[in-house]
This record gives structure tokens, sequence and C-alpha cells, in this order.
């Protein structure tokens, strides 16, 4: 799972991050899987994308994208956002690895124009290499009281629960799949 602080569980006993639980729900389904949590805190796209060879090594049939919020946050340009999530999303699927995209949003005080082409690249991406997308990664949680740390933007043990459940949905599918062998995207 290639991420930021998301992923990486921030202010969490790592048990309670959201990757640690889908390795439950791998675990719990009989899916033998191990999830590997490669979110590291403050990281944008191109941080992501610097490391995604390394992310890639070894035995990996699916990757979890959940990289941008970093990006949202220090008004990064939509441009460099898309393309380096596209550069991961390609060298992925190079190496014959399914891809599934989790979207992000963008604060709304950087203005309508930059949220909205902020929140297109998501869905743009996952049509144009067909990938599956989970719409937004802090859906039913950003903003959500009880559901968020102190600082109002990572998850509390609850909120990655709400997260772990989103991003199943979307997973779940893509991991049964890559159970029954290459991928063929």
């Amino acid at each position: 799972m290639l991420g930021d602080s998301l992923t990486a569980g921030l202010g969490l006993d790592p048990r309670d991050a959201y990757p640690a639980l889908i390795q439950k729900k791998l675990d719990a389904a009989g899916l033998k899987f191990r999830v590997v949590n490669a979110g590291i805190s403050g990281d944008t796209s191109a941080g992501g994308l610097s490391r995604v060879d390394l992310a890639l090594e070894g035995d990996v049939r699916v990757m979890l994208v959940a990289m941008g919020g970093n990006d949202a946050l220090r008004a990064l340009p939509v441009a460099d956002l898309k393309r380096n999530l596209a550069q991961i999303i390609e060298r992925a699927k190079a190496r014959q690895v399914r891809v599934v995209l989790a979207g992000m949003e963008a604060p709304p005080n950087f203005g309508r124009e930059y949220a909205v082409s902020f929140h297109q690249v998501y869905p743009e991406l996952a049509k144009e290499y067909g990938v599956p997308l989970v719409p937004f990664l802090l859906d039913g949680v950003a903003g959500v009281e009880g559901l968020n740390q102190r600082d109002g933007i990572h998850p509390t043990a609850e909120g990655a629960r709400v997260v772990a459940d989103h991003v199943w949905t979307a997973l779940a599918p893509v991991v049964r799949e890559a159970a029954k062998g290459p991928a063929s995207q």
C-alpha cells in the first residue's frame, strides 16, 4: 500500500492503521496475501513516484495507491499530481501488478477551480488505466468528529476502520482475481 501518513497510520498503534485492518480482512477471507504498509508521513505523489520501484520489489500482486493528500495541503500543481500518479500506475502495470487507486480531495481554501481539478484527477486516471477507484479514501471520515484525531486530518482507530471498509470494497475483488494468477491489465 503506497501512501502517505494516512496509510502509515500516523498517531495510531500500527495494528489500528487501515493497512493492518486490511490484513485482518484478507486473513479472514482466507486470501494468502501479506500487506506491506509503504506509507510515509508527509509524502507527496512525487515522493511516491521516487520510491515506487522499491515498493514493487518482490512478489507484489496488487498495489493500492493512496497518494495526494500532501499535494493538496501544499497546493502543488494538479498536473504534477496527475503525471506522478500516472507514472506510478504505469510502473506497476509494467510489472503485471494490479492497481487500485484511492482518491483524495483538496481542501476548499485553495479555491473551487483547484478543488474541482484535483478531484477529477482520480476518476480520469482510473478510467484511462482501467483500474478500480476508491473515490475518496476518507469518505465518511473527513470532517466527522470522533473519527479524526485532534489535527482534524488523520483518522482515529475508529476512523481507520471506516477507511478499511471502504478500501476493502474496491480491493477485495482485485485480490480475489490476483489469487487466480498473473494480471492481464
